[in-house]
């Protein structure tokens, strides 16, 4: 592969300098002043700005770099990975949007807490906590492999930038100034995209070539991916969707349920062309450069491009691990501030701001505590979903099955979900049965058994209370 000059590489840097300095500056001047616009930008979204936020929570550095990469391994069915977003977008503002929105709860922990009581609430936001943490683990990767690439640095010191930029967007602009700032780089990250398919589709020649030369199952639905990973992804997906934070805080930032619901809409339509060329990226890099390591599937375009072209993909690529970080270390946050800091310590408004600033710099650091352990990113990308489904399967229950809404019996349920899923995603997922599954029927199951149990002492209780009648009653005869 051709590789850039020395002036070619300070051209793409002082791009990549000048848009992280513009855009920093543009999060400072719309930052959020009141905690109101940090958390839920004082609910005056567009709805189409939502949705450039739900869509970017799901593709973000991690599903792009990701998606490009199975391709590379497994075929164009890859793009189910995205386009399971699209699914679930619209299932969510279909069946669930209003309810969240109508609950009033920012966080998916308080609308839990509505139905379920406290010690719920509890586990479900350390839970989301551990999910969302994983997930900046896997987009510091995937972002520090895009960042080593076009500006010749290694792996840590890219993690670095990756974490001091993230942080100034999200510690300063808060809902408020991420909301803009990620339209403007979501813009960048679809123009980079749309480059680098006319720069694979002019080396491949088009499908035709890449049809007859590689291996039958490259353009099959399923692919190498097979047919039960590929309704894991969009069952985890969908249930990823029903109870991710940040999507919770998005639609919440909207002006009205019923913008929240078109909000998920424009979410899913921008999920499909994304997916559809990031499957392409990727298989048209396994056919250019088979050898190659596959997490370098999508950034590889960049060397036959020119300079400044390069440098706008370079600026759209980085663009979007700004978005996936900046939007689930505003999740995190949110969560620690509503249910742990300010039901325990009562705080001002003031002390509130001052304490989300802290977290905010204690979230950017944490991810790079353990960003050398991360398998492939993929993998790791629907084992946080599951996670979260396992909170959707107690959400739902809740809000749409009320008869089940034992506290004890959803917070064993959680918990015993997620020690479950983290163990079979560890070991592989024995059986040939995705960890997925785990996920979603663990809680089910437990919570079916609390339920059993509970109305059989229901039962014994009130046959006592019966038998006690019945004795006092002969006793008066």
């Amino acid at each position: 592969m051709p590789e850039f000059s020395t002036f070619d590489t300070v051209l793409i840097m002082s791009m990549i300098g000048i848009y992280i300095i513009f855009t920093s500056w543009l999060t400072v001047k719309l930052r959020s002043r009141t905690n109101a616009q940090f958390m839920v930008a004082a609910r005056a979204m567009p709805a189409v700005i939502v949705g450039v936020l739900l869509m970017s929570e799901f593709i973000g550095a991690k599903s792009t770099v990701g998606t490009a990469q199975e391709a590379f391994l497994s075929g164009a069915a890859a793009g189910w990975s995205v386009l399971a977003a699209a699914i679930g977008f619209l299932l969510f503002g279909l069946v669930f949007v209003r309810v969240i929105y109508r609950s009033g709860s920012y966080t998916i922990s308080g609308a839990i807490e509505q139905r379920f009581g406290k010690s719920t609430m509890i586990s479900v936001s350390l839970i989301m906590i551990y999910a969302l943490l994983l997930v900046n683990v896997g987009n510091y990767v995937s972002g520090a492999a895009a960042i080593s690439t076009v500006m010749h640095v290694n792996l840590p010191v890219a993690m670095v930038i990756i974490a001091v930029v993230s942080t100034v967007y999200y510690l300063f602009g808060g809902l408020k100034g991420v909301a803009w700032v990620t339209l403007l780089h979501t813009t960048v990250k679809v123009i980079g995209l749309a480059i680098i398919v006319g720069i694979a589709l002019s080396l491949t020649g088009g499908l035709g070539p890449m049809i007859k030369s590689m291996p039958d199952y490259t353009f099959t639905w399923d692919g190498k991916v097979g047919p039960s990973t590929i309704i894991a992804w969009i069952f985890g997906t969908v249930g990823a969707i029903f109870s991710t934070q940040f999507v919770i805080q998005a639609i919440s930032s909207a002006r009205s349920a019923e913008e929240a619901r078109k909000s998920c809409l424009w979410g899913a339509m921008f999920c499909i062309p994304l997916g559809l060329a990031l499957a392409f990226i990727g298989v048209a890099a396994k056919y250019l450069y088979p050898d190659i390591k596959s997490l370098y599937a999508l950034p590889v375009f960049l060397q036959h491009m020119h300079p400044f072209v390069a440098g706008i993909v370079a600026v759209g690529l980085i663009a979007s691990v700004f978005v996936s970080v900046c939007t689930v270390a505003l999740a995190i946050v949110s969560l620690m501030i509503r249910d742990f800091y300010i039901p325990y310590w009562k705080p001002t408004e003031a002390q509130q701001m001052r304490m989300t600033h802290i977290l905010s710099l204690v979230v950017a650091v944490v991810p790079l505590i353990f960003v050398f352990t991360v398998p492939e990113i993929l993998r790791l990308s629907f084992f946080t979903r599951a996670l979260r489904l396992s909170i959707s399967m107690v959400a739902l229950v809740g809000f749409f099955l009320p008869f089940f809404s034992s506290n004890r019996g959803a917070t064993i349920g959680l918990w015993g979900s997620a020690i479950m899923t983290t163990i079979w995603y560890l070991l592989n997922n024995p059986f040939g049965i995705d960890n997925m599954y785990i996920a979603a029927f663990t809680p089910l199951v437990v919570m079916v058994i609390d339920w059993i149990c509970g109305g059989r002492r229901t039962l014994v209780a009130a046959d006592a209370v019966d038998g006690g009648a019945s004795a006092k009653g002969s006793t008066l005869r």
